[in-house]
């Protein structure tokens, strides 16, 4: 009977809704947030090491400053279409996206205990690699992100190195997983190794063994 029958004005507040129900005057709002920015899972910071401002006497990681840290699609674009492309930079640059608040230097603590794989190249070849690799990163792509800290690339005098850094080296399963992702996406052929920080730091003439390859 029309008398027996629950009433509410459309005005009600959210906690007077069916769990899941939408009232009229969200509609709008929902629209507009459909068409909003994306957010990513994570925010990711810039980072650039200008070879420029580098000296002997300097200690490493001293010249690296954060630039921007962005945490939604658009600004990802809005910032990549605005700045140089690795092939662009100076010799000895060195450019790195890591998640936020986590420093690309083997001394923070997220990064201490953990290792990287790199990819080499020749000369102006980098870019297509640090792109794909930036867009697997915050696009969550990685069966073990959370292991992942970041990238960086590296313009040297002879080639460029992209690279990405973990936290956990002694993982294996977690890092041979990563770097045969990573070949996927970035469809490279060759072999790739991972070098854990702790082997990198030593003094050894001969450079560091891979601890894993694929």
């Amino acid at each position: 009977m029309a008398e027996d029958t629950e009433t509410r004005p459309a005005s009600a507040g959210a906690e007077e809704r069916e769990e899941g129900e939408i009232a009229d005057d969200d509609s709008a709002a929902l629209a507009q947030a459909n068409n909003g920015p994306h957010p990513l899972e994570h925010a990711w910071t810039f980072w650039f090491d200008n070879p420029q401002g580098k000296s002997r006497n300097a200690a490493w990681g001293s010249t690296i400053h954060p630039i921007h840290t962005f945490s939604t699609v658009e600004d990802f674009w809005s910032l990549y279409n605005n700045i140089h492309q690795p092939s662009k930079l100076n010799v000895g640059s060195d450019f790195h996206c890591f998640k936020n608040k986590i420093e690309p230097k083997w001394e923070d603590p997220i990064c201490a205990n953990g290792g990287k794989w790199t990819i080499s190249c020749g000369k102006g070849k980098s870019d297509t690699f640090w792109l794909h690799t930036l867009l697997a990163l915050i696009g969550e792509q990685f069966d073990y992100g959370d292991e992942i800290c970041g990238a960086v690339v590296s313009i040297r005098g002879k080639q460029e190195r992209v690279a990405i850094w973990t936290k956990n080296a002694a993982n294996e399963a977690a890092q041979i997983s990563i770097g045969k992702q990573w070949k996927e996406f970035l469809d490279y052929k060759d072999s790739i190794g991972f070098i854990v920080h702790d082997d990198a730091k030593k003094d050894n003439t001969k450079g560091p063994k891979n601890r894993y390859t694929v």
